[in-house]
């Protein structure tokens, strides 16, 4: 999916905030794919990752477990410069490295954390379907070894690797698409 297609089908939701799709790259996550596509101005420079959305599936509704749909943007960023693997509480680090690529005992949200705020309201901001207030995250992981699947309670799985390269070359306010 290329980075014009996107922004044609998110431009008329976006009203006054039109300049956020013209200036930064989209982040695009297909749930039915379960993958996630870090789109570039610049094609050449488009990313593709395998990921793991919501195991009940899109919804945007608080305390649904499920990964919410529409417009969203970065809204924080957490982890700068923490070891691959760290194991983040409250998005505090906790001082603990996970080492697994297959504990599916844990929801741990390792390595990175981008934060992500609806933009559209009453779909994904607002009231009881507030999807920054849902702490929605796209993060990394040690349940690696089901990137792929739908087996996340909401947020959207990483390999500890991918979500640092995503973290990396993201920035607050990025445009975030989940269909």
């Amino acid at each position: 999916m290329l980075w014009q297609q996107i922004s044609d089908q998110i431009t008329p939701q976006l009203g006054h905030n039109l300049a956020l799709v013209y200036e930064r790259p989209l982040i695009y996550i297909d749930t039915a794919r379960q993958c996630l596509h870090h789109i570039d101005i610049e094609p050449k420079r488009t990313q593709f990752y395998i990921i793991s959305t919501a195991a009940a599936g899109l919804g945007n509704q608080l305390d649904s477990h499920k990964t919410p749909s529409g417009i969203h943007q970065i809204k924080q960023k957490v982890g700068t410069g923490e070891r691959i693997g760290t194991v983040f509480k409250g998005r505090q680090p906790t001082g603990e490295i996970s080492t697994q690529i297959d504990n599916q005992d844990k929801d741990e949200i390792t390595s990175r954390i981008l934060w992500l705020g609806g933009m559209e309201q009453d779909i994904n901001f607002g009231s009881i379907c507030d999807t920054f207030s849902r702490y929605i995250y796209i993060h990394g992981t040690s349940d690696e070894k089901r990137i792929g699947q739908a087996v996340s309670h909401g947020c959207i799985r990483m390999k500890n690797l991918d979500v640092i390269k995503l973290f990396d070359n993201t920035q607050v306010n990025d445009l975030v698409y989940i269909k």
